[in-house]
């Protein structure tokens, strides 16, 4: 198997658990949070996704899908168009209520193909490309997609953990 084959399979293992944590949820189910400071089902994916979007598209010298497509006009979200979500607090999390899950999924299966695109035309040797000299050691192209990938696996569960919890509680 070669490295780029590898990485589009555990991207796409990432859509798969995305798409099982939001598929058939309610604006309502997507917004909701276990307590008032906790994270909802739709702040986890656009995070997620933006961390992803925003990560690729910094290697692969492109505009994030985020823009380019007008994502950010169609979530009309109150934060600046670089806003990733980092450090958001519960007021901001709470801010994150898309209107349909056809539209969180839209944005990240947008981002997720152009992460394939990407992933596709690196061999080997393009892994070792340093992509961030501001850490010690410095970070290479492989390392900062590993980075994204368990980044995106870990909001995901935590997206498929709340949709789970939720739905227990509404039993």
């Amino acid at each position: 198997m070669k490295s780029a084959d590898l990485l589009a399979d555990a991207f796409g293992r990432v859509r798969e658990v995305v798409h099982e944590a939001v598929e058939g949820l309610k604006s309502e189910d997507l917004s909701a949070r276990l307590d008032e400071g906790g994270n909802s089902v739709a702040w986890l994916v656009w995070h997620l996704t933006r961390i992803q979007d925003d990560h690729v598209a910094d290697v692969a010298d492109r505009e994030q899908v985020w823009t380019a497509q007008d994502w950010s006009g169609r979530f009309a979200l109150p934060f600046p168009d670089a806003d990733t979500g980092y450090g958001h607090t519960p007021d901001d999390v709470r801010a994150v209520r898309p209107d349909s899950a056809d539209l969180l999924l839209g944005y990240y299966d947008a981002v997720h193909d152009e992460t394939l695109r990407f992933v596709r035309t690196l061999d080997d040797a393009a892994l070792d490309r340093v992509v961030d000299t501001s850490w010690s050691p410095p970070v290479t192209l492989g390392v900062r997609l590993v980075s994204v990938i368990s980044d995106d696996l870990q909001h995901a569960g935590q997206a498929a953990f709340v949709r789970g919890s939720l739905g227990r509680q509404s039993s």
